[in-house]
């Protein structure tokens, strides 16, 4: 079901399309607007998939209203009504200019809207399918079994072995350290996203990003807790939008903390990393985690699990865990606390030369999610320790 609004100075009208819109069966909630608007939503708010634009005498307002909309959500349809049959050529030119699809006539019949809505969500399905192919959420089953790590050695690998132009967005929860595995020092984050929408574009955001030597990118996470008491999913979704248009792989490490809000972006991630160990308190919260995540809606098609700090001796133990959760696990990344302890306190990634284990397997994964060909295990396939093929 689409969600859709209504931006009406016409209480009569409005209540028309409302009717429509109910009738057409495509759409669920349908939030309205008045015009003028005395405040224009923020990013705070949920922007519909789709909005009508109940245009008056005057379209100046409306049109201006709809431009607002599309920059707090690039991907929005909008449609004007006009009474205005057939619209002049002015009136045409000032649809285009502020993102309008379809212009419709008023009254709007229920049928005629449904065909609208239908071709436009035909037509808006292959690039949001696109545009979800770079976004990798990584997720933890819990606390402390290492997300942060995996997200920034695979935002490493990424951008310096399989040469994908990478961010690494840092909305862990309650506050992001990412930066301390990368010996970064931004100036900029997630604050100043929240505090500038109304500017952020794909320049603005560049410049709030960090970049580390092996060139990725990456924005600053929260450093004081109480940030994130103001700041919903809603505009997080507008920052991803953001970074499509100027990376080709988004690494978005949520930590593990996690709730209904960021259904949308966990909805549209190409793929969740839900990163766990092989201990009973792990595998308890893994269970969880996966009955949570098919609670909001996720394909859990699009979950693959990674066990961190793997041992040999955890080889059966995982088996039980593939069966029971009907799902193959996609990498193991043996334990070396030494090695993993020192780059963390330094502040480089696994990335020193071919003999190093741990940077060998996590450059096998980037190359995996790049689109790269199967690399060779190392190992023997019935042991974890090797690297199992994601389902495509």
């Amino acid at each position: 079901m689409l969600t859709a609004g209504i931006a009406s100075g016409d209480a009569n009208s409005s209540g028309q399309l409302l009717a429509s819109l109910q009738q057409t069966g495509l759409v669920g909630a349908v939030k309205q607007w008045d015009i003028p608007a005395d405040k224009l939503p923020d990013g705070s708010e949920a922007v519909p998939d789709v909005v009508l634009l109940d245009l008056g005498r005057d379209p100046a307002p409306y049109f201006a209203f709809g431009a607002h909309l599309r920059r707090l959500r690039p991907a929005i349809c909008l449609i004007a009504c006009s009474s205005v049959s057939p619209p002049n050529q002015q009136l045409l030119l000032d649809a285009m200019r502020s993102g309008v699809q379809d212009i419709i006539g008023k009254p709007a019949a229920p049928e005629s809207l449904k065909q609208v809505l239908d071709r436009l969500y035909r037509e808006g399905a292959p690039k949001e399918q696109q545009a979800s192919k770079k976004l990798i959420v990584v997720m933890g089953a819990k606390g402390g079994v290492g997300a942060t790590t995996v997200a920034v050695n695979l935002g490493v690998h990424l951008t310096m072995h399989s040469r994908r132009p990478t961010v690494l967005l840092d909305f862990a929860r309650p506050l992001g350290n990412a930066h301390l595995f990368l010996d970064l020092h931004p100036r900029f984050g997630i604050r100043d996203v929240m505090d500038n929408l109304d500017r952020l574009d794909t320049h603005f955001f560049g410049g709030l990003l960090t970049e580390h030597k092996s060139k990725l990118q990456l924005l600053g996470g929260a450093q004081h807790p109480e940030e994130w008491q103001n700041i919903s999913a809603t505009p997080l979704e507008r920052v991803v939008n953001v970074a499509h248009t100027s990376f080709d792989m988004i690494l978005m490490d949520i930590g593990s903390q996690c709730s209904s809000d960021w259904t949308p972006v966990l909805q549209s991630a190409r793929m969740i990393l839900l990163v766990t160990e092989a201990n009973v308190p792990s595998l308890w919260m893994l269970e969880r985690r996966l009955l949570a995540l098919t609670g909001f809606g996720v394909d859990p098609g699009r979950i693959r699990l990674i066990i961190n700090r793997w041992h040999k001796g955890d080889d059966e133990i995982l088996k039980s865990v593939e069966k029971n959760i009907k799902s193959p696990i996609m990498a193991s990344i043996p334990n070396d606390f030494r090695r993993a302890s020192t780059a963390q306190n330094l502040g480089t990634p696994m990335i020193q030369n071919h003999s190093d284990v741990l940077g060998n397997r996590y450059r096998q994964l980037a190359s995996q999610l790049a689109g790269g060909e199967a690399v060779q295990q190392v190992e023997k396939r019935s042991g974890f320790g090797g690297l199992f093929a994601a389902k495509r």
